[in-house]
């Protein structure tokens, strides 16, 4: 579903991603490990249209998507919760939502069945849909910002850091849901700095360092990797 083939992408004269070679299969959930600062924010960015890459290839259902817009992609079926969720504060639940529907819009009753879906899936957000954004709790403004990505109906879902700053509880009840998430037929690319809760949910994975992949495999192949116990498991 997703190819990227020596994608390097620089920032201010720096390369953050140094020649980045992976390719992601339909149905996949795979993680992408890595510190604060090793490129995981600038390669899903990349990926999805956001920035684009100096040199390399990015595919996705075998259509070269490296040149587009961000929206166009969207609407190629793949969808971008960021770092930070990115909410728009001073809107409702509601309209943060229908802004993740935007490319659907001439499809109201298939945006409806979106939005009913997201409700299912976070009925918090059900309750709180005339609330504002930016009035939610942490952990309900991230299952809003997945929700929002999830309106646009992706194929593919690259979710950017969903456990950052919540709460232990509210984490697993996020992981659980991205798993029911990929259960339900979407592929999802998780970057996470919580290896241990990637790597419990995944089925397999990426190390990104300094711009680049060090390691991969099976989830429960890097669970037991003693470089990724000591980096990113606290062994």
């Amino acid at each position: 579903m997703l190819r990227l083939k020596d994608v390097t992408t620089v920032l201010g004269g720096f390369q953050a991603i140094r020649g980045v070679t992976l390719e992601i299969g339909k149905g996949e959930f795979v993680a992408l490990l890595g510190s604060n600062g090793a490129g995981k924010s600038t390669l899903f960015r990349t990926i999805a249209g956001v920035l684009k890459p100096s040199q390399g290839s990015i595919e996705f259902k075998g259509e070269s998507i490296h040149r587009l817009p961000a929206h166009d992609i969207v609407k190629l079926g793949l969808s971008l919760c960021p770092e930070g969720r990115q909410l728009f504060p001073q809107l409702t639940v509601y309209k943060n939502l229908m802004l993740g529907a935007y490319t659907r819009r001439g499809d109201k009753k298939e945006v409806e069945r979106s939005l009913n879906q997201v409700y299912d899936l976070f009925p918090i957000l059900k309750e709180r849909t005339s609330q504002l954004a930016g009035t939610l709790s942490g952990g309900e403004q991230q299952m809003l910002a997945i929700g929002r990505a999830l309106m646009s109906q992706p194929e593919m879902l690259l979710l950017d850091e969903p456990s950052m700053g919540l709460a232990p509880l509210v984490v697993q009840r996020i992981a659980d849901t991205i798993k029911a998430i990929n259960e339900m037929g979407t592929t999802v690319f998780l970057s996470e700095q919580n290896a241990h809760v990637a790597l419990m949910i995944t089925h397999r994975g990426y190390v990104l360092e300094n711009g680049r992949l060090s390691l991969e495999g099976t989830s429960a192949d890097l669970m037991n990797n003693s470089q990724v116990k000591k980096a990113y498991l606290g062994a």
